[in-house]
């Protein structure tokens, strides 16, 4: 399968105040066309950052590093009533910046509108007259109308209730599938990642530490980052007052990585030596 999009070495660096924050360092992974990828890792990993930076969409910022590709690219995010306009009816904001005719439009409105699910009215609504999962579908509706070939979904079902989210997530992956359109899925959720993508790419500190097929990396982890976000997944078949696994510490801010391995602060593996200036974690070797 050829790649639709590849980033290679992408460095992001901000000054601030005259301290220097690097909050993507070194991240270096690929989209197929038509692909399923994920792009795993708590927040303050620097996920969203990457992603923004497929579209050069990110300000004031040292970049380098490549980019090979220029794919059309849309984006669905996590919070749709912060993402649509509060007085713009809902149809307008679909069609807004594509060259669709006026004649067409009608037509065009209620064919995007139909594809997920919403039915022709709703152009004519307001996002404050539609749940958080209509917003969200309009938001997927508004990102077809680019004709995208690469659909980046930046958590796009954290403000949704659970069975709302599957129905959005299942909706993007079947209109994906229909279109033969790549999806790069941004997340902290292992669970979906193995629902619903074919590649994983697990980032911590603004690095990659892990990637590869999601069945390989979820059934055989290598990285202890890795084992502890999967660790962290609720589990079903355990007891109800079994406490629920998680991993100590946060994510340390980009102005103030950690030498050597980012994660031997947290790492309950960790050894002197993962502290070393260039160190790698064994686990990786």
């Amino acid at each position: 399968m050829s790649e639709l999009i590849e980033v290679k070495n992408l460095r992001i660096a901000f000054s601030i105040e005259g301290r220097l924050s690097v909050p993507v360092r070194g991240v270096t992974f690929s989209v197929p066309r038509g692909g399923k990828v994920a792009l795993v890792g708590e927040s303050g990993s620097g996920k969203s950052l990457t992603a923004l930076s497929l579209s050069g969409l990110v300000d004031r910022a040292q970049i380098s590093g490549e980019i090979v590709g220029r794919p059309r690219i849309s984006y669905v995010f996590q919070n749709p009533m912060q993402s649509l306009n509060p007085v713009m009816r809902v149809g307008r904001q679909i069609l807004e910046g594509t060259d669709v005719p006026r004649s067409d439009r009608q037509s065009c409105l209620a064919n995007l509108l139909e594809s997920v699910g919403l039915p022709a009215e709703t152009a004519r609504k307001y996002p404050c007259q539609m749940s958080g999962g209509q917003q969200q579908r309009v938001m997927i509706a508004m990102a077809l109308a680019q004709k995208p070939d690469l659909l980046i979904a930046d958590e796009p079902t954290t403000a949704l209730d659970v069975t709302t989210q599957k129905e959005v997530l299942d909706l993007i992956f079947k209109v994906a599938a229909e279109r033969s359109m790549a999806v790069l899925l941004i997340t902290h959720n292992l669970g979906l990642v193995s629902a619903y993508a074919e590649y994983v790419n697990v980032m911590y500190a603004g690095e990659i530490v892990e990637s590869g097929p999601v069945a390989e990396v979820l059934v055989h982890p290598r990285h202890p980052y890795t084992r502890g976000l999967i660790a962290a997944v609720p589990r079903l078949d355990l007891e109800k007052d079994a406490p629920l696994a998680d991993i100590p510490g946060v994510v340390p801010p980009p102005w103030n990585w950690p030498s050597g391995c980012a994660f031997h602060p947290r790492c309950p593996e960790a050894k002197p030596e993962c502290a070393n200036h260039g160190f790698t974690c064994p686990a990786m070797s």
